[in-house]
């Protein structure tokens, strides 16, 4: 069986932002990972939905949980295109999610802007998952100021 790398999952992630951008979304996408395998897919529905809760990751964590019968995904990695914002961290925390790997950093919006372990000795993450930023940030930064830019014009 072949091992894919952070960033093989990351690209097929991206593909869920592009679906997002031809659906005028914030182009933000999400994938699940378990044993190698994606799945779970997501990318922002919040126009389409009329939901702003609608984000890519949280699709992903009710596809995810759907798929393997329960709640809780310490055995799963979520790769997304943008760092997750304090909705989709407190959600994370709840499913015990293992692993978030993510794209871009949200220096606005972003959950390690509000992550003050250091200064509380409490995480909006659940204490065991673990975190990788920065994988194929160039590019999902790029998608994003590129929605943006055009937004504005």
């Amino acid at each position: 069986m072949e091992i894919y790398s952070d960033e093989y999952f990351m690209k097929m992630a991206f593909k869920e932002a592009e679906y997002a951008l031809q659906r005028e979304e914030i182009p933000v996408g999400a994938v699940i990972v378990a044993k190698n395998q994606i799945i779970a897919r997501g990318h922002n529905l919040t126009e389409q939905l009329n939901d702003f809760t609608a984000h890519a990751e949280m699709q992903a964590f009710t596809a995810a949980s759907d798929f393997l019968g329960g709640k809780y995904l310490d055995k799963c990695t979520l790769f997304v295109t943008l760092e997750p914002c304090l909705m989709c961290a407190g959600a994370a925390f709840n499913t015990r999610v293992g692993r978030i790997v993510f794209g871009a950093y949200d220096e606005r919006r972003g959950y390690t802007q509000f992550d003050h372990e250091h200064l509380t000795n409490k995480r909006i993450l659940h204490p065991k998952t673990e975190v990788t930023g920065g994988v194929l940030e160039d590019a999902c930064l790029q998608l994003l100021q590129d929605f943006f830019k055009r937004k504005r014009n």
